[in-house]
């Protein structure tokens, strides 16, 4: 989409309307919100035409890129540029520039470290305040050399005055539009992401360490089952994973129950029907004895007197046949 144009979520229609239009309309709001009407303390309402223009600039990336050879992020790196140069026009557009970078920096993205082209230092950050002092002495500076440059056209030299002097209240009202109309969110400071990365690393962790015992169990439930040498260095293996994230972890499998425990040629186990014998039959292997007395016998046959022989059926009142009757 063209930077130049922007699509109002809040309507239905969801025509194309220019940026610039967004841009001071909020700005415009935000000052009577905050109280900074226009023309309240002296005319600026061509600072007003100013700042639209210049967020309406920051939203093409040509323009960051294009103004990163002019910014510096200290004042000795910016005087030591001027002083080597004689030219006008630089010294205004460097002066310009970086004051413009520091007023969208602190009142939108309440953030002073503007990107430059310039390598890092370690000297500690300014505080806002400082920063703030030097917006106001850019804008102050690139006044000055802004009347060499713009010798016919004065309008731009006032506007950069108006905002050398107003540069608080300037601040103030962009701070407002970032919370009321960008819906910009405070950035996280270095502490806050190295917490936050440690916070998201250590749940990543938890959830490794999890998964990875949950296939530690599958592993020794299939070695109880069936223990093979291929299983045994897969939970070897995982063991050290586990200890590596968490040190404190320990487990061995048993030796007794898996192939440590067991002679490499052993015979396959019996079934328990196999191992108990089943009750012996009684009447078929009697008879299986006494008929084939050449055969090598397991039982023992019982002997033929022993057999119970018929007891004689009782007539008369219970009496035998063979008793005499009385």
């Amino acid at each position: 989409m063209n930077p130049r144009n922007y699509v109002d979520l809040k309507e239905s229609s969801r025509n194309l309307q220019p940026t610039y239009y967004f841009m001071i309309n909020c700005l415009l709001y935000s000052r009577m919100e905050t109280g900074l009407v226009s023309n309240q303390d002296f005319y600026d309402e061509d600072v007003n035409v100013y700042l639209a223009h210049l967020l309406h600039s920051f939203i093409n990336p040509d323009y960051v890129e294009q103004s990163k050879k002019y910014l510096s992020k200290y004042d000795a790196d910016v005087f030591r540029r001027l002083s080597n140069s004689t030219d006008a026009r630089l010294k205004y557009a460097i002066y310009k520039t970086n004051a413009d970078f520091l007023l969208v920096s602190i009142g939108i993205f309440d953030n002073p470290l503007a990107p430059t082209s310039s390598p890092a230092r370690t000297q500690p950050a300014p505080s806002e305040e400082a920063y703030i002092g030097r917006g106001k002495t850019y804008y102050h500076f690139a006044y000055t050399y802004s009347q060499q440059v713009h010798r016919k056209n004065q309008g731009v030299s006032e506007v950069l005055e108006k905002l050398s002097v107003g540069f608080e209240k300037y601040i103030k009202i962009l701070s407002h539009m970032r919370g009321e109309y960008l819906d910009l969110v405070q950035r996280f400071s270095e502490g806050e992401v190295y917490h936050l990365e440690r916070a998201v690393n250590e749940s990543a962790r938890q959830d490794l360490i999890k998964a990875k015992q949950d296939q530690l169990l599958e592993l020794y439930s299939q070695w109880q089952l069936e223990p093979t040498a291929a299983i045994e260095e897969s939970v070897k293996r995982l063991v050290g994973e586990i200890q590596e994230l968490t040190p404190s972890f320990r487990f061995s499998l048993p030796t007794n129950g898996g192939l440590a425990g067991r002679p490499q040629s052993a015979a396959p186990p019996v079934s328990p029907s196999a191992q108990a014998p089943g009750p012996r039959p009684r009447t078929s292997t009697a008879r299986t004895t006494a008929r084939s007395p050449e055969s090598t016998a397991t039982g023992v046959a019982p002997d033929p007197e022993s057999k119970r022989k018929p007891r004689p059926r009782r007539r008369n009142g219970g009496k035998n046949d063979g008793e005499p009757r009385g």
